[in-house]
């Protein structure tokens, strides 16, 4: 793109005079174009050729680029119905529909395409009956359209609308928006739904959700242009649905506008009786609350779904109540209650069709369920389990290559690798994160991606850059709507501080990490959050401070039955105590949470506690 800016009064003349050519205009005339054009080079190119044409005074120099344009198609009346039907074609119009839905015999319309051509008004590709017109500039297609009287028009767009079905019906599957345009300029109007449907649809399938959105949206114009009845307010109900699982994508799970289509979906469906093949509308619903850290109310609807579903023994329902309520419970905390419920989705998605709810829904639950499920087993204490399942997820995501199912669930296990230390492998997941968002145009997973790769380049040394990166995307997060998760990103950064030895912000950003669990319920990583308190108090020399932080650390951990929160609250607590010469305590205290530990040896937790009971035992 090449910023042009306005002529200025010489250029102007001297574009005025050669574009005149032969036909010399009067110094009064030129001067008055030039200022009438007021450097813009396509008014004065237009203005030019239609005072050229007519032969005009300067009085009866048209004032406006529209004027100036009218004024050669009303020159050009012989062939001014050429120029109208191709105008309501499109910005481009082929030979043969123009051929179809024009009533001029075959050496007319090809004249009169000739004479729009040879006043440069249109451009020609080919030659009939394969050429191919384009108009030259928009405004010109604008000039031709907005000349048709409205009952023209909306008879020549169903025209065009019936030839295309009747002649490219290849164009009802490749480019269902076209036919929709012209049948909603024909006020047909519930053939204008259908094609917008069809065309959204097809979008949403190719993970051009912010086209789906705006489709969908023009169904819902169209739609209220017809009699409120059942049979509408279900058609409203699938395209709300539709375009609520659209704008999670494009433009957050809490953005307002999602919040919007959800509400509207909901009270269509519960007017409809609360059809079952809609449930994942109150689920959808849960997520947008939940993503916006309203977690009460979206455990609520999550269990809402599930007793409805489980009523009316529908799989699909089900699937989608108990993966909801699953990641709900371990959002809050609620550990040990949240596994059988994400195991049970993974159960019973293997009795279900792939492709239910994924539509509507927009998210594969195959992909998000185990995903949510390796953070829960990570936290209960089964770390290799955790990175199986894991692995799994994002190996499934591939397979399905469904962008937004995809994103979430790279979101998802990326935070993983940041909660169990595998640092290794965080920045090439993060960079993977970062590339799908920003290509389909994700802000939400941009965002968390770039809080991530923020993290790779704190744990890599680079502690500006992965600050500032720290920030941005917390800030760009926040800016979708969500609140879920901003304890864990509060905390990173406030750990990023603390590195960068900026310890009174990190402890500032502690305390708001904790005001956030308080506020919003997301108590998952509330016993971590008053670990990492403790670690900034002791770097300040706040012995006892970072005492009391360590032991809340550990009685929230037990309370939750996070053994992974408890190992770290446990061997941050047996430090200190070694460093006071508490040697034999400290071993008391490490020794029996480390040995409830089955499995994950590996893990840097486990050698680093296994390496400080060592320690403790040489004592």
């Amino acid at each position: 793109m090449l910023a042009l800016n306005r002529l200025d009064p010489r250029d102007r003349t001297a574009m005025i005079k050669q574009i005149a050519g032969a036909n010399a205009l009067s110094d009064e005339v030129i001067d008055r174009i030039a200022e009438r054009t007021d450097g813009v080079p396509l008014f004065v190119e237009e203005l030019t050729k239609s005072v050229s044409e007519s032969g005009a005074q300067p009085v009866g120099i048209p004032t406006t680029l529209h004027d100036s344009l009218m004024a050669r198609l009303d020159r050009l009346a012989s062939v001014r119905v050429v120029a109208q039907i191709g105008a309501a074609i499109g910005r481009e119009f082929p030979y043969a529909l123009l051929r179809a839905v024009c009533s001029l015999p075959d050496d007319e319309l090809q004249t009169g395409l000739n004479r729009l051509v040879a006043a440069e008004l249109v451009f020609q590709r080919g030659t009939p009956p394969e050429a191919v017109y384009s108009f030259k500039h928009a405004l010109v297609q604008d000039a031709a359209h907005g000349s048709l009287l409205r009952s023209s028009r909306q008879r020549l767009h169903a025209q065009i609308a019936e030839a295309l079905e009747t002649h490219s019906r290849e164009l009802m599957d490749s480019q269902p928006e076209l036919l929709a345009q012209h049948y909603a300029e024909a006020a047909l109007v519930e053939k204008a739904v259908a094609f917008w449907g069809k065309a959204g649809r097809r979008s949403a399938a190719r993970s051009a959700m912010a086209e789906a959105a705006a489709q969908f949206q023009k169904g819902l114009d169209q739609l209220v242009l017809i009699p409120d009845t059942p049979k509408r307010q279900r058609q409203e109900l699938e395209f709300w649905s539709a375009l609520a699982a659209a704008l999670i994508a494009a433009k957050g799970f809490a953005a307002p506008e999602a919040g919007h289509a959800y509400t509207r979906a909901r009270e269509l469906w519960e007017q409809l009786g609360s059809p079952s093949e809609f449930l994942q509308i109150p689920g959808g619903e849960s997520r947008y609350h939940l993503n916006r850290g309203e977690l009460s109310r979206a455990l609520r609807m999550a269990k809402d779904v599930l007793r409805l579903s489980d009523q009316r023994n529908h799989s699909a329902g089900l699937v989608l109540g108990h993966h909801m309520c699953g990641a709900g419970l371990m959002l809050t905390g609620n550990l040990a209650s949240s596994r059988p419920h994400l195991e049970e989705a993974l159960a019973l998605y293997d009795r279900t069709s792939p492709q239910s709810f994924v539509h509507q829904f927009g998210i594969h639950c195959q992909v998000v369920s185990p995903a949510f499920l390796g953070i829960a087993l990570f936290l209960l204490g089964f770390p290799d389990q955790a990175l199986a399942r894991s692995g799994a997820a994002i190996a499934e995501a591939r397979r399905l290559a469904h962008p937004p199912s995809l994103s979430v669930c790279l979101s998802v296990t990326t935070r993983l690798l940041l909660l169990a230390g595998y640092d290794a492998t965080l920045g090439e997941r993060a960079d993977q994160l970062f590339a799908v968002a920003t290509e389909q145009g994700f802000p939400h997973w941009r965002a968390e991606g770039t809080i991530f790769r923020g993290w790779a380049l704190v744990k890599n040394g680079n502690l500006v850059e992965g600050v500032s990166l720290l920030r941005s995307g917390c800030t760009a997060y926040r800016a979708t709507g969500a609140e879920l998760w901003m304890p864990h990103y509060t905390a990173v950064l406030a750990t990023a501080c603390g590195m960068a030895g900026k310890v009174e912000e990190g402890l500032t950003l502690s305390d708001d990490a904790l005001e956030i669990v308080a506020r919003t319920g997301e108590r998952w990583l509330e016993a971590e959050l008053y670990r990492q308190k403790g670690r900034l108090l002791l770097r300040q020399g706040r012995t006892q401070s970072a005492e009391e932080q360590y032991c809340n650390a550990l009685g929230i951990a037990r309370e939750q039955e996070a053994k992974m929160w408890e190992l770290r609250a446990a061997a941050s607590l047996a430090r200190l105590r070694r460093d006071q010469g508490r040697r034999a305590e400290a071993r008391d205290l490490l020794a029996p949470v480390y040995g409830r530990f089955t499995e994950g040896f590996g893990t840097p937790d486990l050698k680093g506690a296994e390496a400080l009971l060592h320690e403790l035992g040489r004592a």
